[in-house]
């Protein structure tokens, strides 16, 4: 009977040592899984920031997105005034050199005509006299219209290198643009 005593003494420290163990490692479990409870739930803190940022970012990036496009549309309308304005300028340029070449023919035809009255000078001095007013007349237009001519030229030329430089601008700008729109097309 004392032997079976001490067996379930035994069996019974046995027990109590192996529910000691269990329950250690139970509680070391329960420690880890705290522990990894606590480190997911800063994981997950850490992740809706990140989420909320990028959130944030996309929103930026969308509003930018439509600034660029209004922007592009309106540089593109600008473009096409430009363009429009620089084909006038080509038609007034080519309308001013039409009226220069006339005049320049017009002048050719009074110098011979002067140079014929010229050689009658001495039989009709009074034609002659009325011919050379009209000459200096004509020249004086000439001088003026050549002048007119000239600066209108001037200003045609100026005109052209503006609108040039105003299309390498806008051509710039779009470029600019559509490297603006690249990035965020992506994202």
């Amino acid at each position: 009977m004392k032997k079976v005593l001490l067996e379930m003494e035994d069996q019974k420290n046995s027990y109590e040592q192996k529910a000691k163990e269990s329950l250690q490692k139970v509680l070391e479990e329960k420690m880890n899984a705290e522990q990894q409870l606590q480190s997911t739930q800063r994981s997950l803190a850490l992740a809706e920031q990140k989420c909320e940022e990028w959130r944030s970012q996309y929103e930026a990036l969308k509003e930018d997105w439509r600034t660029l496009g209004t922007q592009h549309r309106e540089l593109e309308s600008q473009l096409h005034v430009l363009q429009s304005k620089l084909q006038g300028a080509d038609s007034r340029d080519l309308q001013m050199n039409q009226a220069l070449r006339f005049l320049e023919n017009e002048h050719q035809e009074l110098q011979a005509k002067i140079e014929f009255l010229q050689g009658d000078r001495d039989l009709c001095s009074l034609d002659t006299q009325d011919l050379q007013d009209q000459l200096k007349r004509s020249e004086a237009e000439k001088l003026t219209l050549v002048t007119r001519v000239q600066q209108l030229q001037s200003l045609l030329q100026n005109q052209s290198l503006q609108l040039q430089e105003q299309e390498k601008l806008l051509t710039k700008k779009d470029k600019d643009c559509r490297v603006a729109e690249s990035p965020s097309l992506t994202i």
